[in-house]
């Protein structure tokens, strides 16, 4: 992805075109789209809660995700069948938190992703199942660490360098805050602190949206649509003006946007169902092994 102005204004991210989404590397590379989606969705799984057990703040771990996402796209991007999205998701994290207020050491990253690493299925249950408490709780051996350390520099570059060194990523998480004062909806405090969490819930889960959405659109559109469906969901109340516009979301996209934000419960139905009881490909050879399967289910040697 190519890098965007210096000067990139703090609310604002550079978008990726049609055109890119549909030639990302993996495709040209022979990594069938649905494929593709499942891995990177698994990507940015793994990164939420590894962000989680090392007690990372959301726009951190949002940032990061972000960067993963960036990572995959274009014909320029990286390949699924170049890359793992292991290697990748811990790199994007590494990076992103060495950049923050919030330094992990490299060490406490790796345990952290062989910790999840060590369960055999999807992710899409294991909330519940983690040990928050103790996220370091285990231990990969010391050649594993020394190897996995060597690996993690090596990703941080190629990350950058797919990137152009454009790590800059604006949120919509203060930006909502920011619209649902404008909309005056803080009046009744506990209606509003519903409001808000679903909102936020929204714009968690569309960080994980098959269609890119942080990739696709703008913050302020993303903050809108997610109040314009919590506030559906919720029944509270909103102007009966059109005041997206006044927040620089016009109908269409405002639509497009809440529909893939509510389409996300199914995708993730479908994901858990695909990959029960086994995980998307995080490795290169558990990649190659998945296409031969696929393969071979089609009919093809």
């Amino acid at each position: 992805m190519a890098a965007s102005s210096p000067h990139l204004s703090q609310l604002v991210n550079p978008l990726v075109s049609v055109d890119q989404l549909a030639s990302s590397g993996s495709q040209l590379d022979g990594v069938p789209s649905d494929l593709e989606s499942s891995c990177i969705y698994a990507g940015a799984q793994l990164m939420q809660i590894a962000g989680i057990l090392l007690r990372l703040p959301q726009d951190i771990i949002a940032q990061a995700i972000v960067i993963f996402s960036r990572f995959w796209i274009g014909s320029d991007g990286g390949s699924l069948r170049e890359f793992g999205v292991k290697d990748v998701s811990l790199a994007s994290i590494y990076l992103m938190v060495k950049l923050s207020a919030y330094p992990k050491a490299p060490r406490s990253v790796i345990n952290v992703f062989g910790y999840l690493d060590s369960f055999h299925s999807t992710l899409g249950d294991l909330k519940g199942h983690v040990d928050t408490n103790n996220p370091e709780s285990y231990y990969v051996s010391e050649g594993t660490y020394v190897a996995q350390r060597a690996q993690l520099t090596k990703m941080e570059t190629i990350i950058l360098k797919v990137l152009g060194f454009q790590t800059h990523v604006a949120l919509p998480y203060n930006i909502c805050i920011n619209y649902l004062q404008a909309l005056d909806v803080f009046v009744d405090h506990e209606t509003a602190s519903h409001l808000a969490k679903r909102a936020f819930a929204h714009l968690n889960s569309a960080l994980l949206s098959p269609q890119l959405l942080y990739l696709t659109h703008q913050p302020p559109a993303l903050a809108t649509a997610a109040i314009y469906l919590s506030a559906k969901e919720t029944g509270v109340k909103l102007p009966d003006a059109e005041w997206w516009e006044v927040f620089d979301t016009d109908r269409e996209e405002l639509g497009f946007l809440v529909v893939a934000m509510i389409s996300m419960e199914d995708f993730v139905k479908e994901e858990n169902v695909k990959w029960e009881n086994r995980k998307a490909p995080s490795t290169l050879i558990e990649m190659e092994n998945e296409l031969e399967r696929k393969a071979t289910a089609n009919g093809h040697h």
